[in-house]
């Protein structure tokens, strides 16, 4: 099966912890703090590679993560950062948050190298620390965490023009006849199981990229055969083209087919009825005569309504030209820049990412405070000594923390807790 679709979970490297030491020289017997920072948790880069044309690297592996960043050393030594993950997609591919399905990314046009995620921040090594007041300050900052999260990647194929159609009714034949694609065909359904691209040269016009959607089948929106995998598809096509049989091969009425597929189309996305459409009355060799009943209705059905009916060939060539040329027109008076989905997601600033807190007031009058950067800044600090205190109590100022607690009413002698410690507040 075709892969356009992959659901990985993401995960950027977290910084060095920052380092506690001291220098020890033979004639320097009480050195100061030499600790030095930790290094930076590798970045989660997503990069278009332009020769893949699929998401299948991303089938079978389901957790990719970047290098932590090295804790600091002695000497005020700057520990190592950690490596970058470079994950390659094929132009096209959109990333989404897996929770709420809004874009993160979309690697196409210009954005062909993008951070997705970024690794965490080397922690201070205990030299930051010393003061007058503190001189040798047996504590550092621990690194940040990096962010992990689960996206779904989707590859939604860029091309100018979409062909749409039941199965049978010959968009892998018209492709190969106006393009050097070479789609397999044969005469069953689900034939085509990916979809196919290929360039359409015009003498005298603006080619442009057209592409074999696998045939659609009354249900696919919903689910049904294997239509609903390539909707998403069309939706940066600019120009929809109804391929139907012209000759009733099957005994299927092309009027009603149009109908049925523009439902499917409308169920998954109402704005792709918006673009413009054209119906190709392809397997005109098999009629007689220049023009059929079924002809004859589909131009009385939908030329009101100004979309054109082409009767054509795909096996002979016949009325191609005129297609084309038309389809060509139809672009040419459109914007000639590609779609790209905007930014909806910001991992950064994703609720219950490292540095968010919780705090709510409990039924007694006292706080509970937690929060992952507060749980980890605990387990690292000395509380019970004074400077310890000092430098926690100064942590959750930085932070915002002690801010939050002032606005939702704490007062001088309440209680917070926070993982077990219990501390009475003072302003």
């Amino acid at each position: 099966m075709f892969a356009d679709r992959a659901k990985i979970i993401i995960k950027s490297g977290n910084g060095g912890n920052g380092h506690v030491s001291f220098r020890r020289e033979k004639y320097v017997p009480n050195g100061g703090p030499d600790g030095g920072d930790g290094g930076k948790g590798g970045d989660i880069i997503f990069l278009v590679d332009e020769g893949m044309n699929t998401l299948s690297d991303y089938r079978y592996r389901r957790k990719f993560a970047a290098q932590n960043g090295e804790e600091g050393s002695k000497k005020n030594r700057h520990g190592r950062n950690g490596e970058d993950l470079i994950l390659k997609v094929p132009e096209g591919t959109v990333l989404k948050d897996a929770e709420s399905g809004k874009v993160i990314a979309d690697m196409s046009g210009e954005n062909t190298r993008q951070v997705i995620l970024k690794g965490g921040r080397g922690g201070q090594g205990n030299q930051h620390y010393a003061t007058a007041v503190m001189q040798a300050p047996k504590y550092a900052q621990p690194g940040k965490d990096g962010i992990e999260i689960e996206v779904l990647l989707e590859l939604k194929v860029i091309a100018d023009v979409g062909l749409v159609g039941f199965p049978n009714v010959g968009k892998s034949t018209l492709l190969s006849r106006v393009t050097n694609a070479r789609p397999k065909i044969a005469n069953y359904h689900f034939t085509t199981l990916s979809p196919n691209l290929g360039v359409v040269d015009l003498d005298g016009g603006s080619g442009f990229v057209i592409a074999d959607i696998p045939g659609l089948i009354e249900g696919a929106s919903e689910g049904v055969g294997l239509g609903h995998e390539f909707l998403r598809h069309i939706e940066r096509t600019k120009v929809i083209v109804h391929v139907v049989d012209a000759a009733s091969v099957e005994g299927r009425d092309p009027v009603a087919d149009i109908y049925a597929i523009n439902q499917e189309l409308s169920a998954y996305n109402p704005d792709l009825l918006k673009k413009p459409q054209v119906i190709a009355a392809n397997k005109i060799d098999a009629v007689y005569g220049e023009m059929n009943d079924v002809i004859e209705g589909l131009k009385a059905e939908f030329e009101k309504g100004g979309i054109q009916v082409f009767p054509i060939s795909a096996v002979s060539g016949k009325g191609l030209k005129e297609l084309l040329f038309y389809v060509s027109g139809q672009l040419e008076a459109m914007d000639d820049a590609p779609l790209v989905y905007e930014q909806e997601f910001d991992p950064a600033l994703a609720v219950g990412r490292d540095g968010s807190f919780d705090v709510e007031r409990l039924e007694d009058g006292s706080f509970s405070l937690e929060g992952s950067m507060i749980e980890k800044m605990l387990g690292y600090t000395n509380i019970d000594s004074e400077k310890g205190f000092l430098f926690f109590q100064r942590f959750l100022k930085e932070r915002g923390i002690l801010e939050e607690l002032e606005r939702q009413g704490i007062e001088d002698g309440d209680v917070v807790h926070m993982y077990g410690h219990q501390f009475d507040y003072y302003k």
